[in-house]
């Protein structure tokens, strides 16, 4: 399979995360958003199980453990957090940081090397997204602000180790692992802070069917798949696409505005993955000539 088909593929994930407002807020209104998190990865995690048959072995329950917290249940705790005590766009600002975030892991743990063209990329996507979704009206909050950065900073470390933290099974599989994970996790936080259920309507359900199966279960398969061929820094930057697609989504079924300046942050976000796409690209280039060398001395 071509690169070019692995990024539209790991793409598709971001972009559907983009849609997790319009369908809250219109078929979940009211919901505790902790609960729907939970609700929305622990039966998609189980169903994975049902479906790859394959449990993690115990020398791994720890590494699931803590990938399954720093992936959902200490991010979406986080989001939940800055999203009470900040405007949306400061909070989404915030979390479009895990792209710089990602490439200095990346380094400290991988080795990898910070590219010019990568930091550019993720400093104009952060731009982009402010330009998008920061509005004049904005005000700061420490405790929002300091919970959108740790969501930034446990999402991205997630990124990251789940890279060098590669288990020889499908990446399936390894979403299994970590959904299950993270939703055993966040269910007696959710029980603890908010233990109301959403009303079941079929709009409500399919609103959760859609969050669990394609906005959790399908969609991390794409992005573990992802991580394993392309590395975080390749798929951290297609990240930018999500703050992207909720506001086109605004924009096309909702009926709102968008500005000449939303324009240019659309504009500026796209120009930033594509850039980010080709750094990442140009570092791969010396891995695949040292594998190649190496398996022509063999």
């Amino acid at each position: 399979m071509s690169r070019l088909t692995d990024i539209a593929l790991t793409a598709t994930a971001p972009v559907v995360w983009g849609t997790t407002y319009i369908v809250s807020t219109e078929f979940l209104p009211g919901a505790p958003p902790l609960m729907v998190a939970a609700l929305r990865a622990l039966p998609a995690g189980l169903l994975l199980l049902v479906l790859t048959r394959q449990l993690p072995p115990r020398a791994w329950l720890g590494r699931v453990a803590v990938l399954g917290a720093l992936n959902f249940a200490i991010f979406w705790a986080a989001l939940f957090v800055a999203a009470y005590r900040l405007p949306g766009g400061v909070a989404a600002t915030l979390g479009a940081m895990q792209p710089l975030i990602v490439l200095v892991l990346a380094r400290l743990w991988l080795g990898a090397a910070m590219r010019w063209q990568s930091v550019v990329a993720a400093l104009a996507g952060l731009a982009g997204v402010a330009l998008l979704i920061l509005g004049p009206e904005a005000q700061l909050d420490a405790l929002g602000v300091g919970a959108a950065l740790v969501g930034a900073v446990s999402m991205a470390a997630g990124t990251v180790l789940s890279r060098r933290w590669q288990p020889p099974v499908p990446p399936l599989s390894f979403a299994a692992w970590q959904l299950t994970a993270g939703g055993l996790l966040l269910l007696p936080v959710a029980l603890l802070v908010d233990p109301r259920l959403p009303q079941m309507t079929p709009a409500t359900l399919g609103a959760l069917a859609w969050l669990g199966l394609v906005g959790g279960a399908a969609t991390y398969w794409a992005f573990f798949r992802g991580i394993a061929r392309l590395g975080p820094a390749a798929v951290s930057g297609l990240g930018f696409l999500s703050p992207l697609s909720a506001v086109l989504l605004g924009w096309l079924v909702l009926g709102q505005t968008l500005s000449p300046l939303q324009s240019l942050g659309a504009a500026t976000v796209l120009a930033s993955v594509w850039l980010g796409q080709q750094a990442a690209r140009a570092a791969a280039q010396p891995a695949r000539s040292k594998a190649a060398a190496k398996s022509l001395r063999v």
